[in-house]
Parts: C-alpha cells; sequence; structure tokens
C-alpha cells in the first residue's frame, strides 16, 4: 500500500511546524540482571526540534541519524 502524499503541512516538527532538527542517542537499561548491574541493553536515538525540544524516540537499528530526522520531519 502506497503512503499518502505529503503535503506542506505535513512537513516539519509534529508540534510546532520547524524544520531543523538534532539527532542525539541514549542508551539504557533492561530488566533483571541487566538492570542490577547497570548493563545498558537498549540504544534509542533522540531526534529533537531545534525550536521548540519535541523529542521522539527510534529504536537504534544501526541506520544513519539523517534517515530518521526524515521520518521526524515528514
Amino acid at each position: 500500500m502506497a503512503a499518502a502524499p505529503s503535503t506542506d503541512s505535513d512537513d516539519g516538527c509534529p508540534k510546532c511546524g520547524h524544520t531543523d532538527a538534532e539527532v542525539g542517542k541514549i542508551s539504557t537499561t533492561g530488566g533483571g540482571l541487566s538492570k542490577m548491574f547497570d548493563i545498558q541493553t537498549n540504544s534509542f536515538r533522540v531526534v529533537s526540534c531545534t525550536n521548540c525540544g519535541y523529542s521522539e524516540l527510534y529504536r537504534d537499528t544501526g541506520s544513519a541519524g539523517s534517515d530518521i530526522v526524515d521520518v521526524f520531519l515528514g
């Protein structure tokens, strides 16, 4: 099934419409022994709007940050 065509109102930050974003990375622990020994088992990319700070987390699967920004900005 094809994706719906993008319109101008769909581009940019979902909250404020700004078109600049920064990509960061965070790691978190899981449960059980990994939590007890503080072993970082989950990795995420964080895409944040540079205007309002709205952020979304994406599971890090080794893809490039620019691909994730394209998803965030539409």
